[in-house]
């Protein structure tokens, strides 16, 4: 049996709760308590470039990478918003070098916040994976327009198994309209934690989901003295069992 580590976490542009943007806590926070060298194979991070054009990274990537032993998919141009830009609108996605990489790609999604998905089709130990990682808006309508845009992009791709993890801000743990089969034509699975606010988590607003039924496992809430200081977010962690095609 195959499985994959995976971990998100919506950083809030690096501003905890006592209102300080502190990104040195926050890569701290993953080093330590979210994804130390060795624990996951994956790592999303949302919120992570600044809100306003031209959202400018603010993280030290570099140390990240040293801290968690993956390495970022955003080396190309093309998978970042700008020159000044880390991630994708915010959207940033660590794999494990030991991963095969075989193609990735953005999404641009509608709003009035900006939205982008962070796509990565990859081998693992010669099993295809795709790997997703979206921000989704606060609105019902608008997540329901991202979700048709991102499975209308899955119609075009080729068939393999898909892990979907961020902040998708569905706060139903039965999830809602946006994640409807009938909406996407297949469904996405997984645990319902509640990870938000992160001071008295109520909502389960993140999540890691796989179109595989029962193929993520094992999730957990990542609330530690640490995490909860740098973001308004907790993060999330769970195994998921990798099926094939």
């Amino acid at each position: 049996m195959q499985i994959i580590t995976c971990a998100t976490w919506n950083i809030h542009r690096a501003r905890g709760r006592d209102g300080r943007v502190d990104p040195d806590r926050v890569a701290a926070a993953i080093g330590s308590d979210i994804s130390p060298a060795g624990r996951h194979q994956v790592l999303a991070l949302q919120e992570a470039d600044g809100e306003c054009p031209p959202h400018a990274g603010i993280l030290d990537l570099d140390r990240i990478e040293a801290a968690t032993g993956l390495r970022h998919v955003h080396r190309d141009a093309t998978m970042r918003w700008g020159p000044q830009s880390h991630g994708f609108l915010g959207a940033i996605l660590f794999v494990d070098p030991a991963i095969e990489v075989t193609s990735h790609d953005v999404i641009d999604l509608p709003g009035h916040c900006h939205r982008g998905a962070v796509v990565v089709e990859a081998r693992v130990d010669g099993t295809a994976l795709r790997i997703m990682t979206a921000h989704l808006s606060l609105t019902q309508v608008l997540r329901i327009a991202q979700m048709r845009i991102i499975a209308q992009y899955l119609r075009r791709q080729p068939v393999m198994q898909t892990i979907l993890m961020g902040d998708l801000n569905e706060w139903r743990p039965w999830s809602g309209m946006a994640f409807s089969p009938r909406l996407l034509g297949r469904r996405f699975d997984g645990g319902v934690k509640r990870s938000f606010p992160a001071h008295f988590p109520m909502l389960p607003l993140d999540r890691i989901l796989s179109d595989r039924a029962g193929a993520v496992q094992d999730m957990q809430v990542i609330d530690t003295p640490g995490v909860r200081a740098a973001s308004d977010h907790l993060a999330l962690s769970a195994k998921v069992q990798l099926t094939g095609s």
